[in-house]
């Protein structure tokens, strides 16, 4: 979702120095190594933190149009993301896109393992009675492809400069979601 379906805007070694947590990490991966009491009391924090991204959401170019072109093709819509559900559900009013998605078909990290565990793209799949090979995972970051590839979809990372280090982990690359929508027709 966040840099996916939304122009970036997280700052996470901001985050993460608000947070006290080791640069060099992903913010989740530097929560889950704290202490079970300082833990819960840090994704708090987190959550709270992440509510003020919620402010500034603004949908990616060319987001609406494609949403709206998969599902008057019959596609199943699924969003799988790292950040939490109140703050998934506030991004999707923000940006126009909660109506795509099925509540059941928003699995963020308080229903699922976090990317770059394949958990949540199979848990949709399953439920649409899906294979893998009839899934896409797309995303922006090298959790999204590591959860695709581990899920056995294809991948796509978007890569709006051309220059990630991960291109050659998804199956295609492209630079916004224009070019995805005609990679997709």
């Amino acid at each position: 979702m966040d840099g996916t379906l939304t122009v970036p805007v997280h700052d996470f070694d901001a985050m993460r120095r608000e947070l006290g947590l080791p640069f060099g990490l992903g913010t989740l991966e530097g929560l889950a190594a704290l202490p079970p009491e300082e833990r819960k009391a840090r994704r708090a924090q987190l959550d709270e933190i992440g509510w003020r991204y919620v402010a500034l959401a603004r949908p990616q170019s060319g987001a609406l149009e494609l949403l709206e072109s998969l599902k008057a093709r019959g596609g199943q819509l699924g969003l799988v993301t790292r950040n939490g559900r109140r703050n998934t559900l506030g991004t999707l009013e923000r940006i126009g896109c909660a109506h795509f998605f099925a509540p059941e078909s928003i699995l963020t990290r308080d229903e699922a393992e976090p990317k770059p565990s394949p958990q949540a793209v199979l848990r949709l799949l399953t439920g649409w009675g899906a294979s893998p090979h009839e899934g896409v995972m797309v995303g922006d970051a090298v959790y999204d492809v590591q959860a695709g590839r581990a899920a056995g979809t294809a991948t796509v990372l978007i890569d709006p400069d051309g220059s990630s280090e991960h291109r050659v982990l998804a199956d295609f690359a492209v630079q916004n979601l224009h070019e995805l929508q005609g990679l997709l027709s």
